[in-house]
């Protein structure tokens, strides 16, 4: 039986210049390592199917599904800096959107599915390692509440992919609101080609701002929302400890979500510098830079969109009007998101300065940073627990004096100790995809064809929240943190 997609390929039907037809590479063995059984209802497929022989053919590329219209999507991007005016999806194949039962419209896309017309002299393989992080991360940023593209599926190709050494290939079926990135503007405004940047806006309002395309300046309107989705997303970032390691403009999605996962990697020990990825020679994509690196990508979007947005001046005053709104949309999630995670559930002045000031004595103390803010839930309630959280810090004396303060800050607030600390559980994860979790699992699978702990390391990570006691030792950092980890691409 033959799996069911409801497609309609609105991109598909976008002029030639915007993508590339083409096929993906059959899979030559294709086997399912995981299927994601709740997204896949969903997007109202039947899990079942999928499963199925005929299934994992279409999810691996090897068959086609009716209504399918693959393509290779177009875009440039500045990378690390530097502008490359033609990227493109070197190493992936849209299938089609989906409209799911509730009407809305998700891109299905193959990660690894073979060369295109934009892969550069690649191979357009993905290895299995970085599918399974990708699938581990993404569902874990999923379960967390934080904008992301989902994984359907990750599969096994039955080939091997060379990059340093020989490594099994993999597929991993990815699902997003869509894949128009700030590199996918840059691609036609780089060519001075206004109307395929106007015809794109278009699509995108459509697509992901209806209410832009009705507004008195459209395009000034749909620039605003992107701006606003932003820094709401990196504030979000902020407050898990997670650093994307590649924020280039073909990496950031219109849409809002967090889209490739390639060199990320969540915080253990807190530090504003902090990063991981191994081309990020020089710390540019650092987990403090994050904000300031999405408003200077969000400037690149405004350049694409000034003919769009005025004459001369004009254009340039709106740009700079709608960046303007950038820094109070950010400080206000960063603010009410880190006063949930302190329990000050009622903006006051000064809380800014004890966010600042315990986040300062947590980066001199080496402090972990998901185990300070899930301690402090306990604390809150009983001052008793202090010498947990104290216990975090290479000077606990340091967290004693901040500790001061913020109980005379939680007592403006009109919350028993029970309630807040509920409220504060439920906004400060147990669990994180912990770099040393994440390695054991990509490298039992790798090595050994284990996937055991791939399996459990995921349904730990689906109940961030929760306290999981059989499971409490995947909330621990590693036993030693030599500050050395690296985390790689995969291409």
């Amino acid at each position: 039986m033959t799996a069911h997609f409801n497609f309609d390929n609105s991109y598909a039907r976008l002029p030639d210049a915007f993508h590339a037809r083409v096929l993906p590479s059959s899979a030559r063995d294709p086997r399912l390592i995981a299927l994601n059984r709740p997204l896949a209802g969903e997007l109202g497929l039947d899990a079942g199917e999928l499963e199925m022989p005929e299934g994992v053919e279409i999810l691996a590329g090897k068959r086609l599904a009716p209504g399918s219209e693959p393509i290779a999507t177009a875009y440039a991007g500045h990378q690390f800096g530097g502008f490359t005016p033609r990227l493109g999806d070197g190493r992936a194949v849209l299938l089609g959107e989906v409209i799911g039962p509730d009407g809305r419209r998700h891109d299905i896309q193959l990660k690894g599915s073979g060369t295109t017309p934009f892969s550069r002299g690649g191979d357009g393989r993905a290895a299995l390692g970085p599918v399974l992080r990708e699938y581990l991360v993404s569902e874990a940023m999923a379960a967390l509440g934080i904008p992301t593209t989902r994984a359907l599926a990750a599969l096994r190709t039955g080939e091997t992919v060379l990059r340093e050494t020989e490594l099994p290939g993999a597929v991993l079926v990815r699902v997003a609101a869509s894949h128009i990135r700030i590199g996918t503007f840059q691609f036609f405004a780089a060519r001075g080609d206004t109307e395929s940047v106007r015809r794109l806006a278009d699509h995108a309002m459509a697509r992901h701002d209806p209410d832009a395309a009705g507004a008195a300046q459209p395009y000034r309107a749909f620039l605003d929302g992107v701006v606003a989705r932003q820094a709401r997303l990196v504030a979000r970032w902020m407050e898990v400890g997670f650093i994307h390691g590649v924020m280039n403009t073909d990496n950031m999605s219109i849409s809002g979500e967090t889209i490739d996962y390639g060199p990320c990697a969540f915080m253990d020990a807190y530090g504003p510098e902090t990063f991981f990825s191994s081309i990020d020679r020089g710390g540019r994509y650092a987990y403090g830079n994050q904000p300031g690196i999405a408003l200077w990508n969000l400037t690149r979007l405004a350049e694409c969109l000034l003919p769009l947005l005025g004459e001369g001046e004009e254009a340039v005053a709106a740009a700079e009007a709608s960046l303007t709104g950038f820094a109070p949309a950010y400080l206000a999630a960063h603010r009410d998101g880190f006063g949930r995670k302190l329990g000050l559930m009622t903006p006051a002045e000064g809380d800014e300065t004890l966010v600042g000031d315990l986040l300062d004595r947590m980066a001199a103390g080496k402090a972990d940073f998901t185990l300070t803010f899930r301690r402090l839930c306990d604390a809150a309630a009983d001052p008793e627990r202090d010498r947990e959280v104290r216990d975090l810090f290479i000077d606990p004396t340091a967290y004693d004096d901040w500790a001061g303060r913020w109980r005379d800050r939680l007592g403006g607030e009109a919350m028993d100790g029970a309630a807040r600390r509920a409220a504060m559980r439920a906004a400060n994860p147990a669990f994180i995809p912990r770099n040393h979790r994440v390695e054991e699992a990509i490298a039992a699978a790798v090595a050994e064809g284990d996937y055991g702990p791939f399996e459990q390391l995921g349904r730990v990570l689906s109940r961030p929240f929760d306290d999981q006691p059989e499971y409490a030792a995947y909330a621990d950092p590693p036993a030693f943190d030599t500050g050395a980890y690296r985390t790689f691409c995969g291409t």
